[in-house]
């Protein structure tokens, strides 16, 4: 397969539901808008923020056919297929091709645990095939699956048996191995970045793309970030990057960036509800007190520029840090 060369942010979206935990698959078209407008590259469906190992299989079925739909050509929409079940994986890349995804990925099962690279890869091949004309990535996150391998070293074996093989979505802090994996076979593959608080790091050292949870609200932090790069300005650059960081530690304060995040739609008006259990919900006493940091940290102030600069037509991007005050 020959492997098309991704360039720039792809949000991972929530999952909107009801206060019951039931699907809202009519917010999913304003969602999209939304995201268009944010000038993302794609969206990454029912991953680890869209919450796919908490759904059922025909629920992310749906899932993934809404954002197909809605989006219409304008996203690329990748599927994350992944799970404990093989078979309902195997289905799940199966539907992903007929209903037109972009691509499919998988990240490793997470109570049987493949115990080498051979065993991941084995476990990973039959889904690449049931979407063989589709890309495939492996979804290397060790902090939720606890597998944790030389990734560099599963690709090797990936090549070999799985011939629809794109690359990795690397949502991990092991920069050494990342930058092998960038390196393999002269570049030929997609690493995608996933850890948003650390893309400037992953610039550093040659990422073209990156999936993450708050590019679905601060884009224009990582579009400002990214231009600063490309233009050799480290300074603005790594204050984009420690705006993120102040953002992110807001979110691990309430609970990290599925659970708070999720509220945070919610607050710029594209309501995604609850999480579903174990996630608790947020109180109105939490909300409230989230709502507060964020204000203080510039937020509403930051993304309602950008909505202005939208609105007008021109460019996602702003001419300041908000750290520059500080």
């Amino acid at each position: 397969m020959k492997i098309e060369k991704l360039h720039g942010l792809i949000a991972a979206p929530f999952t909107p539901m009801d206060n019951e935990g039931h699907l809202k698959l009519e917010t999913i078209g304003p969602y999209a808008e939304h995201l268009v407008k944010s000038s993302v590259a794609g969206a990454f469906i029912c991953g680890t923020t869209g919450e796919g190992i908490s759904m059922t299989t025909e629920e992310r079925k749906v899932v993934l056919e809404e954002w197909i739909k809605t989006s219409a050509g304008r996203l690329k929409i990748k599927a994350h297929v992944g799970g404990n079940c093989l078979s309902e994986c195997k289905q799940l890349a199966s539907h992903a091709q007929k209903v037109g995804a972009y691509s499919v990925a998988a990240y490793a099962p997470s109570f049987f645990r493949p115990g080498s690279e051979k065993e991941l890869v084995s476990f990973l091949a039959p889904i690449a095939m049931s979407a063989p004309e589709l890309p495939f990535y492996y979804y290397h996150i060790p902090s939720m699956t606890g597998v944790n391998m030389t990734i560099s070293v599963m690709m090797e074996e990936a090549e070999r048996v799985i011939p629809n093989f794109a690359g990795i979505k690397y949502t991990h802090f092991d920069m050494y191995d990342m930058q092998r994996c960038l390196a393999y076979s002269n570049g030929r593959y997609n690493i995608l970045h996933g850890f948003d608080e650390t893309l400037l790091c992953g610039l550093s050292i040659g990422v073209q793309s990156a999936i993450g949870s708050t590019y679905n609200y601060i884009s224009m932090v990582y579009h400002q970030l990214w231009e600063a790069f490309n233009h050799s300005d480290m300074e603005k650059a790594r204050e984009w990057q420690q705006y993120s960081v102040k953002v992110v530690n807001i979110l691990n304060k309430y609970g990290g960036g599925v659970r708070a995040g999720k509220a945070i739609m919610g607050l710029i008006g594209i309501e995604c509800g609850p999480c579903r259990l174990p996630i608790s919900k947020f109180s109105r006493e939490e909300q409230e007190a989230m709502k507060n940091e964020l204000l203080e940290a510039g937020f509403f102030e930051l993304y309602e520029t950008n909505i202005h600069h939208i609105n007008k037509g021109s460019s996602p991007w702003i001419a300041n840090s908000p750290l520059k005050s500080e």
